[in-house]
C-alpha cells in the first residue's frame, strides 16, 4: 500500500492514495489553514470507521443477515499534550434490517473488534481503549 502527500499552502495538503483517489487535508485559520478539508486526525478516526464498518457489513451479509442500513458514530477524546494522540475512542453502530438476530449481530462487532479491523487492532496495540456498541432497528 502506498500513499503521496504534497504540501498545497498553509497547512493544506493534497493525499493521493495508492488506488488513485485524492482527499484534501486543511487546518483551522489559527494553524494557517482555511477550513477546506478534514484535519489529518480525523481522517484517521474516519479511516477506522469504515474499517469496521466494512467487516461489519461483510459478516453480516456472509451471516445471510437482512441488512438495510449499518451507520456508525465514532466518539473520540485525545490527549491534552503533545503528542495529542487518541486516548479512547467509542464505535457505536446502528444496524437496520428485517429479522436481525441480536447474537449475530454483536458477533461481527465483536469479530471486526478483535480479528478483522487491523486500524481498530493497530491504534488498540498503540494504548486507544477502544470500545464498542451495537442498536438494532428492525423494520418491517
Amino acid at each position: 500500500m502506498k500513499a503521496q502527500i504534497k504540501w498545497v499552502d498553509g497547512a493544506m495538503f493534497l493525499g493521493e492514495s495508492g488506488s488513485g483517489h485524492t482527499l484534501v487535508m486543511d487546518g483551522p485559520p489559527d494553524a494557517g489553514g482555511r477550513n477546506m478539508g478534514v484535519r489529518p486526525m480525523e481522517t484517521v478516526l474516519i479511516g477506522l470507521g469504515g474499517c469496521a464498518s466494512y467487516d461489519v457489513v461483510s459478516i453480516l451479509k456472509k451471516s445471510r443477515q437482512d441488512i438495510r442500513d449499518v451507520q456508525v458514530s465514532l466518539d473520540a477524546e485525545r490527549a491534552d499534550t503533545e503528542p495529542k494522540v487518541f486516548t479512547r475512542i467509542h464505535i457505536q453502530f446502528v444496524v437496520t434490517g428485517k429479522q436481525l438476530k441480536e447474537a449475530q449481530v454483536k458477533r461481527a462487532v465483536e469479530l471486526s473488534a478483535e480479528k478483522y479491523c487491523s486500524a481498530s487492532i493497530m491504534l488498540g496495540r498503540a494504548g486507544v481503549d477502544i470500545t464498542h456498541g451495537y442498536e438494532i432497528v428492525e423494520i418491517d
